[in-house]
């Protein structure tokens, strides 16, 4: 017997509608180059001849000096190899990647817990704790009261200053509560009456069912532990072994704009000192780039996560 082939549907479209439709892939198309050039335009300039970078010379392509000293297509990767030799940089990028883990798994895990016991009607004071959780997203004390706290808690100058503070994100926390109560009550029900406490009903049933938004917030947290320096900037004054990428790279802006300005407001400096604020600059690019890289990495393993999570736990507050 053989199988009829289902009749296809041909619509019709006008000018109109190839127009439009070229148009929004046009425009998008613009948008995305937009959106990726600075990154391009970046990686571009460490993969070439530091001369030609600081001379202006690099814009679309990587380009490198020939035998004549004109500039031809080309790639090196000398400025990255050399970033073995930048003072203190291995031990800021070690500080930074240990408290994206570490802050970025205990937020997860904390987030995941009180997010799970905030949907308890049996716990106590649960609708007190609730709104006192929702109340510090519209209020802030301010960065001195903040910096006075960190003080007395004894976690000025202490790696722990980076992952105390950020176990309770509230914001997150209201994203896991409302994707648990998207997860049917009966299997929960059905565990209790085997027996389960819990703990354990949410280890082996809320954690497995929630992988998707707790992959939302764990990218929230990583990219937040990666990018910031002002606690560094403001905790770790007596504990340079303690700064964080970014405040490293802080640092070599600020060197390079203080040569600068003495150049541009006629000052004389060595040849010792120009040629510092050269190589402060394709540090900075270079720095920049090995800062970003990660998180461009670890997002599209994320990102199937990402929007399942964050559209079921936005779905109701």
């Amino acid at each position: 017997m053989k199988r009829e082939k289902t009749p296809s549907v041909y619509i019709k479209r006008s000018a109109g509608d190839w127009i439009f439709d070229i148009a929004v892939v046009v425009l998008f198309c613009a948008f995305t180059l937009i959106c990726i050039f600075p990154f391009y335009y970046l990686l571009i300039n460490t993969i070439s001849d530091n001369d030609l970078v600081t001379s202006g010379r690099v814009n679309f392509f990587p380009m490198l000096k020939n035998e004549a000293g004109k500039a031809v297509f080309g790639v090196q990767i000398n400025n990255y190899t050399a970033l073995r030799n930048v003072q203190d940089l291995g031990s800021s990028v070690l500080v930074t990647v240990a408290r994206t883990v570490l802050g970025t798994a205990l937020m997860v895990i904390t987030t995941a817990w009180a997010g799970y016991l905030i949907t308890k009607r049996k716990m106590w004071k649960r609708s007190f704790w609730y709104r006192f959780l929702v109340v510090t997203m519209y209020f802030n004390a301010g960065l001195v009261p903040w910096y006075m706290n960190m003080l007395m808690m004894g976690l000025t100058d202490n790696f722990l200053a980076y992952i105390i503070p950020g176990l309770v994100a509230p914001y997150n926390i209201i994203l896991v509560k409302t994707y648990i109560e998207s997860i049917p009550s009966s299997l929960e029900e059905s565990a209790v009456i085997d027996g389960a406490s819990t703990l354990k009903v949410w280890l082996k049933i809320i954690l497995p069912l929630s992988v998707p938004i707790l992959a939302t917030i764990a990218i929230f947290g990583a990219v937040g532990n990666w990018n910031s320096f002002q606690d560094s900037l403001l905790l770790m004054n007596n504990r340079p072994d303690l700064y964080t990428l970014q405040h490293r790279l802080y640092i070599y802006l600020n060197s390079s704009s203080n040569l600068g300005a003495m150049m541009s407001q006629g000052g004389t400096i060595s040849e010792q000192a120009a040629q510092s604020m050269l190589n402060q600059r394709v540090i900075q690019y270079t720095v920049s780039m090995v800062s970003i890289i990660p998180i461009l990495l670890v997002y599209p393993f994320m990102q199937r996560y990402f929007v399942k999570g964050i559209m079921l736990g936005a779905v109701k507050g």
